[in-house]
Formats: C-alpha cells, sequence, structure tokens
C-alpha cells in the first residue's frame, strides 16, 4: 500500500515530467506547424495531457496536492526550444527523443520504489510505460535515417 507523503511526492514527481512533456510538445508543435511531423508531434502531445490529468487525480485520490508546474524539467523544455531554434527540427526531435527516454527511466524507477498503490503501478505497467515506449519509436521513425 502507498505511504500518503512518499506516494504522493512520487506520483508528483511523475506528474511534472508529463507537464514538462506537454510544455515540450507545445513548443515542438509551433516550430514545426504545418508540416507532418506536427500531427505526429500533436497525437503525442495530446497523450501527455491526458496522463497529467490521469496523475493529478491520482494524486488527489491518495491524498496529495497535485503540483502545478513543471519544476526543473520546465528547464528541459526551454531546453529543447532552444535546441529547436538554434539548431532546427532534427534536433528538437532527438531532444524530445532523449525526454522520452528519461520518462521511461522514472516510470521504470517508481515501480521499484514500491512507494505506490497496485492501482497506480497498474496504470504506471499498463498503461504510461507503454505508451511513453511508443513515443520513442514515433519519434524514432520521424527522424532522418
Amino acid at each position: 500500500m502507498m505511504t500518503t507523503t512518499h506516494g504522493t511526492d512520487c506520483l508528483n514527481a511523475l506528474l511534472r515530467g508529463e507537464l514538462a512533456a506537454t510544455e515540450t510538445y507545445q513548443q515542438a508543435m509551433a516550430k514545426m506547424a504545418g508540416t507532418s511531423r506536427e500531427v505526429h508531434l500533436r497525437a503525442i502531445h495530446a497523450e501527455h495531457r491526458e496522463a497529467a490529468n490521469t496523475l493529478r487525480q491520482h494524486v488527489h485520490k491518495f491524498g496529495g496536492k497535485p503540483e502545478q508546474g513543471s519544476g526543473a524539467w520546465g528547464a528541459w523544455a526551454k531546453l529543447v526550444e532552444g535546441a529547436a531554434k538554434l539548431f532546427g527540427e532534427d534536433a528538437a526531435l532527438k531532444a524530445l527523443k532523449e525526454g522520452e527516454e528519461q520518462g521511461v527511466k522514472d516510470y521504470e524507477a517508481a515501480l521499484k520504489d514500491g512507494a505506490l498503490a497496485p492501482e497506480c503501478q497498474g496504470l504506471i505497467r499498463t498503461t504510461l510505460l507503454p505508451q511513453t515506449r511508443a513515443h520513442i519509436a514515433a519519434l524514432e521513425r520521424l527522424l532522418p535515417t
């Protein structure tokens, strides 16, 4: 069973990552507006927004106060935005992929931590982790070979 403080802290850390992802994808979509890449990024962005909403609900359910901002992950979003402006779309896509890879690590660490309720572990195992892995594959398809 989840210990309230540690478990909700864990959920909030994951929530911050999802909030940063939504910010990052918004910036990348603006950079790639009108391209076929934008359509793919929009779909991933929607999944991150949904994941953030679901994590927010879980934090509430287990007695915590959901984070409102992305915290340190917001700095990552700014880095991606800068990369897109300086180095172009491919650099932005690579940075998005790195962010997704970090997301996989964060979800896997949360599962190993043992602080989360079975319901939260199930959400990560069946939805959030597979979805994040699918984002990596989608971004790899958008990158030049």
